[in-house]
């Protein structure tokens, strides 16, 4: 219970600072685990196991991020991205969430949007699917993810809304790999990223900020 409460009180001092950034990073820092130059393991907090209060400010500085434009609804893809467009959506006037699909059932819409996207974590293909009652033209739709690496489900994702005719306002990433690509191809389409964690390395299982 004490080291709980001490982690707690080190929570609030370092948000009393303002220093959200920070503190974003040195939970990086602490929980994140290194597999290898390329993957980076943080499922002790952001998409395995939850760490509710760090989500509640991760959603609050994504607000204040895109503060200056209007959002209708935010879209993410299963799973990893749910938790965090559920809680942000709470500081944005509580806007519908949608999230893309990775498998049809027969409980989902007939008439769907689909796009194909490729997982560079599992070094595959796969199609995300949303159905057309859920993203309508003109509407105006903000993207979230926990990762951003090579670009593909922010591509599969603004390919699914320029097909709905609805308007992008941004992509919200929780960690950027900065030493892929993907944040220069999407801000070479002219897509707004805004990171909260830029990560410039992981070489020699070292965690190294940007």
């Amino acid at each position: 219970m004490m080291k709980y409460n001490i982690r707690i009180f080190k929570v609030i001092f370092e948000l009393m600072k303002g220093n959200f950034m920070e503190l974003l990073k040195n939970k990086i820092l602490t929980d994140g685990i290194v597999n290898d130059e390329e993957v980076l393991k943080v499922d002790n907090f952001l998409n395995h196991q939850i760490d509710v209060t760090l989500l509640n400010e991760i959603g609050k500085e994504f607000k204040r991020r895109f503060s200056d434009v209007k959002v209708d609804k935010i879209l993410t893809v299963e799973s990893s991205g749910i938790a965090i467009a559920v809680i942000a959506a709470q500081y944005f006037d509580n806007v519908p969430v949608v999230f893309a699909k990775k498998q049809e059932s027969r409980n989902l819409d007939p008439e769907i949007y689909k796009s194909k996207v490729y997982s560079f974590t599992k070094n595959k293909e796969y199609e995300i699917m949303v159905s057309k009652r859920y993203i309508s033209k003109g509407e105006k739709v903000l993207i979230m993810d926990d990762f951003l690496a090579k670009g593909g489900a922010a591509l599969g994702m603004i390919d699914v809304i320029e097909q709905a005719g609805a308007e992008l306002v941004g992509v919200g990433i929780v960690i950027e790999k900065s030493y892929q690509d993907g944040s220069a191809i999407l801000e070479e389409k002219g897509v707004r990223v805004e990171s909260l964690a830029r990560i410039e390395s992981l070489k020699d299982k070292t965690i190294r900020f940007k």
